[in-house]
């Protein structure tokens, strides 16, 4: 009647308790998907362009989530792309966009230093983010704003649309 085998164990992993940070832990291992340790940015032109079954449902789990923490007080996200450079290798615009100045001191030899006056230690070895044209959005309209994301990447003063992400 009852079998004299103990059941046999799927050859998978156990189920985890928290399988959404354990993808985005993946994704962000991957690199290039928007996602970083504080933030997945879900870029819109590709939302909406996703089939029609995957928006409704995209739509019903953000709907969800944006019931249960719409009484949050929300900041206003501005989304820059980037794209991460070496230190040594940006130029002056660059080095203003992420704080950092150049000068070369009394013997000749260049030296990197923080807004502060701090020097930067081995700029060689240092990798920033730096504002770059969005490779999703150049040349297309972005959403909802009939326009496409500026060269430099930064939004224009006033465009302050919230991002798609969480």
């Amino acid at each position: 009647m009852f079998p004299s085998d103990p059941l046999s164990r799927p050859p998978s992993p156990p189920a985890s308790s928290s399988p959404l940070r354990d993808y985005l832990a993946s994704t962000q291992t991957r690199g290039n998907t928007g996602v970083d340790p504080a933030y997945a940015v879900l870029p819109r032109v590709l939302v909406e362009s996703m089939p029609l079954p995957w928006q409704q449902q995209m739509v019903h789990l953000l709907a969800e989530f944006h019931q249960a923490n719409g009484h949050r007080p929300w900041p206003l996200y501005r989304v820059v792309p980037s794209r991460s450079e070496r230190l040594v290798d940006l130029d002056e615009e660059q080095l203003a966009e992420i704080g950092a100045l150049v000068e070369i001191d009394a013997v000749g030899e260049i030296v990197y230093r923080e807004r502060n006056g701090r020097r930067i230690e081995e700029p060689e070895q240092q990798q920033v983010l730096v504002a770059c044209p969005d490779p999703l959005t150049t040349g297309r309209p972005a959403a909802g704003r009939g326009a496409a994301t500026p060269a430099g990447g930064i939004p224009e003063q006033g465009d302050h649309a919230p991002a798609a992400g969480w």
